[in-house]
């Protein structure tokens, strides 16, 4: 690697701003909040909207899509496609 053209890699603390879970990471992101963490150091500290904690994907919470409605939404707004 080249000296002095990348950016700083530090350690992190991530927290999920629904959730409240935290975790320590790494990362060039840069924070003037700060947190101690179990192990007796501060580390810069970024609040973020969605973790692996909170994410639908992660959690299997999935919102049922009405699909069913959708069709009918369509067809109201653009007619009902005759078939030749």
């Amino acid at each position: 690697m080249k000296p002095h053209i990348h950016p700083d890699y530090h350690p992190v603390v991530f927290q999920d701003a629904s959730t409240g879970t935290t975790f320590l990471t790494r990362s060039t992101v840069t924070s003037d909040r700060t947190v101690l963490w179990a192990d007796g150091n501060t580390y810069p500290l970024v609040v973020v909207d969605v973790t692996s904690e909170s994410h639908p994907f992660w959690t299997g919470a999935q919102r049922v899509m009405d699909t069913a409605g959708r069709v009918e939404k369509f067809e109201r707004r653009y007619g009902v496609r005759k078939r030749p």
